[in-house]
């Protein structure tokens, strides 16, 4: 008989009553220390005051009227991310693979209205943009893609970083290309800063929409607002979700003026997309983010977690290989199978995420602190010298 909720996940024999910053607590009193955040999604921490008391006032006075009226949190929460990033417009969504439909239909639409045949994207392997029959088609994976045809056409999936490669991809009905600054569910992988300026540089040259999919990497995580910054570039789209929401499903699709002129009326839709309630918690988050010293933070923790995190390597030779990542998304690359580091975190009371190429995700909540971060190390150094004694 199958169970009440499809099976589609192979979950841990774990399950938490409440928690608090970067702690989750079990029924019975058994306290975690988290550093996957929900998937680099609760990023202010666990029933963070603000964002609770924002959606306490929010929900004693309304939930949702539908965008077919205006919503005073949505276009204050629109104009503060206008305010803080490239865009000039901006489409509120409930999940970060919204905002990439969002993001792919915008891209076609922009040049379906200059009378244009360009409709294709290009792509990444090991990239990952939602579970949408579009999303997984960006991606293109086997494991994601099986069983699931025919996908929508016009992606074209090149290896990732090789220039020469993409050069050679692009055609007369080349529309955009959509790029991760960091690959989250491939493995913490990282474009480099001078990669993200030759893509803005060749997608000016050629004509191209620029769609980048902060959905992991932005709100804060890397030490900048967005991973794109580190750059000094600005796209033309951008995804982004998870953090923005810290919890609650928030996601919102930001562009150019420009990128966006085909998107009038009756183009695009949403029922629950910016409700009062999802608006007022992001616009709480953003009010966390943007606080002077924030982003300082995150880099100071970041980078001593990080300095921590090539100790463990050191010292564990056989287990752990590599560290990648900026700020606070970080990742180990196992010698072992990623899993079982994960599992062995859980004897040791230490949340963690696997991730692609054989990779464990580190992604606190940006209010981490140095004593917490220093705990998170001594458990995975823990966890480590279990997974020793069992080989």
């Amino acid at each position: 008989m199958i169970a009440p909720i499809l099976p589609t996940y192979s979950r841990a024999p774990l399950a938490f009553e409440h928690g608090e910053g970067a702690w989750l607590v079990t029924a019975e009193g058994e306290r975690y220390l988290d550093l996957g955040a929900g998937i680099a999604v609760t990023a202010l921490g666990h029933c963070h005051p603000a964002l609770v008391r924002a959606l306490e006032t929010q929900g004693r006075k309304l939930w949702h009227t539908s965008n077919l009226y205006e919503i005073p949190n949505q276009q204050a929460l629109a104009e503060r991310l206008v305010a803080a990033t490239f865009a000039d417009t901006v489409f509120v969504t409930n999940s970060g693979t919204e905002a990439i439909e969002c993001a792919i239909k915008m891209a076609r639409r922009h040049f379906h209205a200059k009378g244009s045949e360009r409709w294709r994207i290009i792509s990444f392997e090991g990239s990952f943009h939602g579970r949408t029959t579009g999303a997984i088609a960006a991606a293109g994976s086997a494991k994601l893609v099986e069983g699931f045809g025919p996908l929508m056409p016009g992606f074209d999936i090149l290896p990732w970083n090789d220039r020469e490669a993409l050069v050679a991809a692009i055609g007369p009905e080349t529309a955009a290309i959509l790029v991760e600054p960091i690959q989250g569910e491939g493995g913490i992988r990282p474009m480099s800063p001078q990669a993200l300026r030759d893509l803005r540089a060749l997608c000016d040259e050629e004509g191209l929409l620029l769609i980048l999919d902060e959905i992991q990497s932005g709100m804060g995580r890397t030490g900048r607002l967005f991973a794109h910054e580190w750059a000094g570039i600005t796209p033309d789209i951008m995804a982004i979700a998870k953090g923005i929401g810290g919890g609650f499903p928030l996601g919102a699709c930001l562009a150019t003026e420009a990128a966006a002129s085909g998107m009038d009326v009756g183009s695009h839709g949403s029922t629950y997309g910016g409700n009062p309630l999802a608006s007022a918690v992001g616009l709480a988050v953003m009010d966390e983010v943007e606080h002077p010293g924030f982003l300082d933070h995150v880099s100071r923790v970041g980078g001593r977690l990080r300095q921590g995190l090539e100790g463990l390597v050191a010292s564990h030779p056989n287990v752990f290989d590599t560290v990648r990542g900026e700020g606070l998304m970080l990742g180990l690359r196992c010698r072992v199978p990623n899993r079982d580091v994960v599992t062995a975190g859980y004897a040791e009371r230490v949340l963690t995420v696997p991730g692609g190429d054989n990779v464990v995700r580190i992604l606190p909540p940006l209010t981490l602190d140095i004593a917490e971060a220093d705990e998170g190390l001594r458990r995975l150094d823990a966890a480590a010298r279990r997974l020793e004694e069992a080989a």
